[in-house]
C-alpha cells in the first residue's frame, strides 16, 4: 500500500513581527516545494498574533503560488461561519487560476469563539452559520450560481467544489464530510480521553468516514502532526527545553492532564510530538495507525519553538530522509543533501 503524500503546515508563530512571519512562511512553502512535499496548509486566525497572525491566508498562498511550481496549497481552515462565503469563493476561484489549479480548500467551524462578535455573528449559531454557509459556497464554487440569484463567480472555479475538506474533532462531522463527498481533516490538538495516544483516538473517526463515503468515492484523510527532525540528540535536548511551556499547554487542552512535574520526554510522549534525529522520528511516525490509514498528513514545528532555520532543516531531512523510511509519497525524486 502507497503511504500518505507528504505535507507542510504553518501557523506563522515565529517570535518575529509579521512581516518576518510572512517571509519565513513564503521560504518555507517554497523549500518545501523544490524538497518534493505533496503539499502545503496555512492556518486561518483572526486578531491574536498569538494564534497564528494570518487572517487571509489565501492572500498569503497567493504570494505562495508564484514562487513554487508544484506543491499544492491549502487553507487549514477557512473559518466559513464568519466569511462571507461568495467573496471566500471568488478569492479561492482567482488562486486557483492563478496557481494552475494547486489549490485545496479546508473548512471548519471555528475553534475561537471570541472572534466572532467583531463579525456580528453569534458564536452559539456557528453550527448553523457553517452549514448554511458551506452550502452557499459548494455552490458557487459548482458553477450552480449565488443563492437567490442569477450571478455566477468569475473566474468560473475549475474543479474547486471537489477539493473542499471539512475538519473535525468527531465522528459526526466526519459522516457529514463523508455525505458531502469532502475530505476529512484532523488536528494535532485533537482531546484524547484518558491520554490515550492521538491515533487511537482518531482511527474511530477515520473508520466512521470511510464508512460514509458513497460506493466507488475516493477517500480523502489528512492528519495533521508535529514532528520537527533535527541532526543531533544535544539540538533535540534544546529545542525540547525551550519549548516546555507550549508543550505543558497542550497537555492541559489535548490530554486533559496538569503537567507539572513531568518530564520533558514524559511531555514529548503525552502530546504526540514527533521530535528528534532522523531514527528517533522514524520510529515514532511508523508507530502513528492514523497515519497510516490516512492518505495525507501534513507535519508542523508547533508545540515546539523551532526557529525558522530548524525549521527548514526539518523539511530537508522529513523529505529526503524520513519519507522515504516511512513510504510517504513525494511529488518528484527530490530528495534533500
Amino acid at each position: 500500500m502507497t503511504g500518505p503524500r507528504l505535507g507542510f503546515f504553518s501557523r506563522l508563530l515565529e517570535d518575529a513581527p509579521a512581516a518576518d512571519r510572512y517571509r519565513f512562511a513564503l521560504e518555507q512553502i517554497e523549500a518545501a516545494d523544490r524538497a518534493g512535499f505533496s503539499s502545503a496548509w496555512v492556518a486561518q486566525h483572526h486578531f491574536s498574533r498569538d494564534e497564528g497572525g494570518l487572517p487571509s491566508p489565501l492572500v498569503l498562498l497567493a504570494a505562495a503560488a508564484a514562487r513554487t511550481t508544484r506543491i499544492r496549497l491549502g487553507t487549514a481552515v477557512l473559518t466559513l461561519p464568519i466569511d462571507d462565503p461568495v467573496r471566500a469563493a471568488e478569492d479561492a476561484s482567482v488562486l486557483d487560476a492563478m496557481s494552475g489549479g494547486r489549490v485545496q480548500l479546508g473548512v471548519a467551524p471555528g475553534g475561537t469563539p471570541a472572534s466572532f462578535a467583531a463579525f456580528g455573528r453569534d458564536p452559539s449559531h456557528r453550527a448553523e452559520l457553517f452549514a448554511d454557509h458551506l452550502g452557499v459556497f459548494r455552490d458557487a464554487l459548482a458553477g450552480l450560481g449565488v443563492r437567490g440569484t442569477d450571478s455566477r463567480i468569475y473566474p468560473a472555479s475549475d474543479g474547486l467544489s471537489a477539493r473542499i475538506w471539512q475538519a473535525t474533532f468527531g465522528a459526526a462531522g466526519a459522516v457529514r464530510a463523508a455525505s458531502a463527498g469532502d475530505g476529512l481533516m484532523l488536528s494535532r490538538t485533537q482531546e484524547k480521553p484518558g491520554g490515550i495516544p492521538l491515533h487511537d483516538a482518531q482511527l474511530p473517526i477515520i473508520e466512521a468516514y470511510r464508512g460514509a463515503l458513497d460506493d466507488g468515492a475516493a477517500a480523502r484523510v489528512l492528519a495533521s502532526r508535529t514532528a520537527v527532525v533535527v541532526d543531533s540528540d544535544r539540538d533535540r535536548t534544546q529545542l525540547i527545553e525551550a519549548s516546555r511551556a507550549q508543550l505543558e499547554r497542550t497537555a492541559r487542552s489535548t490530554v486533559r492532564i496538569d503537567p507539572d512535574g513531568m518530564s520533558l520526554d514524559a511531555l514529548v510522549r503525552a502530546t504526540d510530538t514527533h521530535v528528534g534525529t532522523v531514527d528517533e522520528v522514524v520510529e515514532s511516525l511508523s508507530a502513528d495507525r492514523a497515519i497510516a490509514a490516512s492518505t495525507d498528513v501534513s507535519f508542523q514545528v508547533h508545540s515546539l519553538r523551532a526557529d525558522h532555520e530548524t525549521t527548514l532543516r526539518s523539511i530537508e531531512l522529513l523529505a529526503g530522509v524520513v519519507a522515504p523510511h516511512v513510504g510517504y509519497g513525494l511529488t518528484s525524486d527530490a530528495r534533500a543533501t
